[in-house]
């Protein structure tokens, strides 16, 4: 947090530093924020992540089945009422709006041997990495380099059976047909630095390699490659006709590995797998607890998490999910001790595999999609000091204007105040403290939208659902076997359970009363949206006007949405956002305006084209025998080609023309050619998801 934009916003809230310790807590009574900090135990959320970290939770499996059943049976312990696992069938054939379900993964063994050198001066692998010279034949001993059993992120998801000894050659990344130049390949295993699933279709479609072994080191943050004892989380891809099997490695083992290969000696695996896609399903664990006023009863606010991930996957995202699974043992104990007032709407907890559950879920039952006016979405909320995470309450994004961001950050920046006051003086009436926790203040972040879990499709224009996004970015020891319990902080769980607790208990219950303290909350999101704009501006002084118009949009927006709320309106197509109006003299638009083409979204297929294990664009355009669009690869100042491709696709609403779209996303990504915006949408046109408006 920057200490300019903290001091600001004390002087916006009319307080000093002296009188943080006193501040009144935000939108709720003071009574009901006691009852909901006494009663919220980081213990016993870790305790339930504890559980749920022993489960490789893939999607389909059987150990994502325990997991959900783990779930299911805390939840009716809890006394949540309509509990249930719903079941959608995912064959590879059937779609739920723009995903394509994938096939049920599950593996029984997995394991990579190395064997005894079969010459003189050959070398073989110790279990350790490092290379040891050997005289002993082939078949003699193996040794185990990789074991399913042990670490089961060892084995790739979606590898498939196999019973393969070959040698091992080194082809680097292993994306470019150079990389094969001048290597036999054929019946071999290929160690690359890429994800499997970037290169079976070259190395075993194509050049005939046996199977893969990877030391990908995915998610690049400040740490990235700096501990080279982490074996990181692979992927092949589900819908390849290239079926094979592949190993994760540590980049040390790999190192070894390569050392050897450079002096032209050989190294020989034996690779063991049961493992294999087949027809299941996608189980979604959810429950509720029912609103009090059989007027609004009926809307409801849904707290989601993915309950999908490797084992151990403590952050990512055991965390999540019983970080909501503990404000669902809360808010119902509370209220059914008369502690909390029962809210007016229905409050509704969704635990499904990441993204393309929700998919599922929003498609399959579009009731649920219809009745939902919020979500919180927790994905990653519990890293300790270890992980080196930054806590963040993400906004939507500009297509989506709404409120709701602003009402959790007024708790978050709350605890924020208190967790600092303590941290600082020992003293605080709410530090929120859990006793096997840490100390440290919160200092959660206020954060611009950012794309990568379920509040994507919450947000896309299909359903244009409000989500509060908590989550932890970034994280050392995401998608690898570090990614364990130990590095998980109690307090932290605790914290991030009182801001969703929190914001979906006042929201629930949230009438025109409120909508003053709402109001309040509004105008200090706008300061720091305002500060952020400002920043903007100075980087980009050309995009001043389209900042200066985007940020006005989006205030009229989030008016506009809180009325909609209140008067139970849903969060319908609306030019809110909209870059529209004239600028100061001194600035000037990006380019002048011209007559350009409008395009509407159809109503089907739902959902956002980035989607989890298939790429509904990429599929449907080379049936289609379009072109890949020049914006799918393009990068600015503030986003890439996935952020312009989902914004541009929900600000295609019938209303606004390509040089809107295009000034839209420019402000909120920075500049793009309005010319690979309108390309993109011809490309969008020729599939099938949009329509030009004649």
């Amino acid at each position: 947090m920057r200490k300019g934009v903290v001091v600001a916003a004390v002087l916006v809230m009319g307080m000093c530093a002296e009188e943080a310790a006193a501040q009144q807590p935000p939108l709720l009574p003071a009574k009901d924020v006691a009852a909901l900090a006494n009663e919220l135990s980081g213990e016993t959320a870790k305790r339930n992540l504890e559980g749920m970290a022993t489960f490789h939770r893939q999607r389909g499996s059987k150990g994502f089945h325990s997991a959900a059943e783990l779930v299911a049976e805390r939840l009716r312990q809890y006394g949540l009422s309509n509990v249930e696992i719903l079941e959608f069938p995912a064959d590879g054939k059937i779609f739920y709006g723009t995903q394509r379900s994938r096939p049920a993964w599950d593996a029984e063994t997995g394991r990579l041997y190395v064997l005894e050198p079969a010459t003189e001066g050959t070398h073989r692998m110790g279990a350790d990495g490092k290379a040891a010279s050997d005289t002993s034949s082939i078949g003699k001993r193996e040794k185990l380099l990789a074991s399913y059993d042990g670490e089961p992120v060892a084995l790739a998801e979606d590898s498939e059976s196999a019973d393969v000894t070959a040698e091992l050659v080194d082809l680097g990344d292993g994306t470019n047909e150079r990389d094969y130049a001048g290597k036999s390949v054929k019946g071999k295993i290929v160690l690359v630095s890429a994800q499997p699933g970037a290169v079976q279709d070259l190395a075993v479609g194509k050049f005939g390699a046996a199977g893969i072994v990877s030391y990908a080191q995915n998610q690049r943050t400040a740490w990235w490659g700096e501990d080279e004892n982490l074996i990181r989380w692979g992927h092949l891809e589900t819908f390849s006709p290239n079926k094979t099997f592949a190993f994760m490695v540590s980049l040390k083992t790999a190192r070894s590995m390569r050392e050897v290969l450079a002096k032209g000696e050989r190294i020989a695996l034996h690779a063991i797998v049961n493992a294999g896609q087949h027809p299941g399903k996608y189980e979604v664990v959810t429950a509720t607890i029912p609103g009090g006023d059989p007027k609004l009863a009926n809307e409801e606010i849904a707290f989601s998490c993915h309950l999908d991930h490797q084992r151990p996957g403590a952050n990512d995202n055991a965390s999540g999910c019983v970080t909501i699974l503990e404000v669902a043992r809360t808010l119902r104990k509370l209220i059914g001790d008369g502690q909390l007032a029962r809210p007016a709407r229905t409050i509704r907890f969704i635990f499904p595999p990441e993204i393309e559950g929700t998919l599922a879920l929003l498609n399959g039952k579009p009731e649920f999609a219809k009745r939902i006016k919020t979500a919180i979405h927790m994905d990653m909320v519990g890293g300790g000091p270890a992980t080196k995470a930054v806590f963040h309450v993400t906004r939507g994004p500009m297509s989506l204007p709404s409120f709701v961001h602003d009402v959790a950050w007024a708790f978050a920046e709350w605890v924020n105040e208190e967790s600092y006051q303590f941290a600082a003086t020992g003293r605080a009436d709410f530090p929120m403290i859990a006793p096997e926790g840490g100390k440290e203040p919160l200092r959660a972040e206020y954060s611009a939208y950012t794309m990568g879990s379920d509040h994507d499709v919450y947000q896309d224009s299909s359903f244009r659902i409000p989500a509060i996004y908590l989550n932890d970015w970034p994280d050392r020891y995401i998608h690898t076997n570090f990614d364990t319990a130990a590095n998980i902080d109690a307090t932290k769980l605790k914290r991030a359970a009182f801001i969703g607790a929190a914001s979906g208990y006042f929201l629930a219950d949230m009438t025109a009363d409120a909508k003053a303290g709402v109001q309040e909350a509004v105008s200090i999101g706008r300061f720091r949206r305002d500060v952020t704009m400002r920043e903007r501006i100075q980087r980009a002084p050309d995009l001043g006007c389209l900042l200066m118009l985007q940020e006005m949009g989006y205030e009229t927006g989030t008016s506009g949405a809180l009325q909609n709320f209140l008067d139970g309106v849903s969060a319908g197509p609306s030019r809110s956002g909209l870059v529209t109006g004239e600028c100061h003299p001194a600035m000037t638009p990006l380019e002048p305006k011209v007559v350009a083409a409008v395009f509407a979204r159809k109503a089907e297929p739902k959902g956002p084209l980035a989607v989890f294990g298939y790429d509904y664009f990429a599929d449907h355009a080379k049936a289609a025998g379009a072109a890949v669009p020049k914006l799918l690869g393009y990068q600015s100042l503030w986003g890439g080609g996935e952020e312009y491709a989902y914004e541009v696709l929900n600000f295609a609403d019938g209303k606004r023309n390509v040089q809107e779209i295009r000034d839209a996303v420019s402000a909120e990504y920075g500049p793009v050619p309005r010319e690979m915006v309108e390309e993109y949408l011809r490309a969008l046109e020729q599939i099938g998801v949009v329509r030009e408006v004649k």
